[in-house]
């Protein structure tokens, strides 16, 4: 059975990487998964934003993909040491601070694609996603953190678990036991997408064999991280049910 997180919504499914990061000027550059982003995102018409989650020195759960401030500060300072109210000081300029439970609230129409980047992150996210099981799918690149999570959602009383995409472990069986033209569907159980880059370390991941073979499971194949208009036509012909892109804007006019 389809999960309700699909359902109603248009296929193929354009996935807003972080949100949606317009052309902004040198003076107060947009980040990525912030408030305005998400904004932005809403108005291009998506449907399905991925962000990513980590955890503050307070135990708040935010929406942030890296486990330092390096890459979009310079700072060094890992996000588990800082206060939630030092990140939101950080962030207030370049399109505002979110937690998971600001998401929710402050996008009641999104459907979020929620990355578990952190152990951490696992057992306090499930109270928040609980009431919002519908409109969430959680992944990780780890199986641990997935399952934890998954396991914390149901523990606060949820009526549903949320979808989920698969880590990397079960992505890898899925590569080999299709190529070995086995039956994927132990592995893929309760799983309802799988969301591959086209090609790992130059292996191929998305091959007409996985997609055939997810497809046979009842479960979803989305591509990451993709921009250029002729590959995203160009995937969705060879069977990708969804693109996890940065120009959502332009996905959707494309696809």
């Amino acid at each position: 059975m389809t999960h309700p997180y699909f359902q109603d919504a248009r296929h193929p499914r354009v996935l807003a990487h972080r949100g949606l990061v317009p052309a902004a000027g040198e003076d107060a550059p947009l980040w990525e998964n912030t408030a305005a982003s998400f904004a932005a995102a809403h108005a291009a018409g998506v449907e399905y934003i991925e962000t990513d989650c980590q955890m503050t020195a307070d135990g708040d759960v935010v929406l942030f993909h890296d486990s330092t401030l390096q890459r979009l500060t310079g700072d060094e300072r890992a996000v588990s040491a800082l206060r939630t109210r030092e990140l939101s000081a950080i962030f207030a300029d370049h399109g505002g601070l979110l937690t998971v439970a600001d998401a929710l609230d402050a996008f009641p129409e999104i459907r979020f694609n929620i990355d578990v980047k952190t152990p951490a992150a696992a057992e306090p996210i499930g109270p928040l996603l609980a009431a919002h099981t519908h409109r969430v799918l959680l992944t990780s690149f780890s199986e641990r953190n997935r399952r934890a999570a998954l396991a914390s959602v149901l523990r606060a009383g949820a009526g549903i678990r949320p979808a989920t995409s698969a880590g990397r472990s079960v992505i890898l069986a899925l590569r080999m036991l299709s190529w070995l033209r086995l039956s994927p569907a132990r592995a893929l159980r309760a799983v309802d997408a799988v969301q591959i880059p086209e090609r790992h370390r130059g292996i191929p991941l998305f091959t007409p064999a996985l997609v055939r073979a997810a497809h046979r499971c009842g479960t979803e194949v989305h591509v990451w991280t993709v921009n250029d208009p002729r590959d995203m036509v160009r995937l969705v012909a060879a069977g990708a049910d969804g693109i996890v892109t940065d120009r959502a804007d332009l996905a959707l006019r494309t696809i």
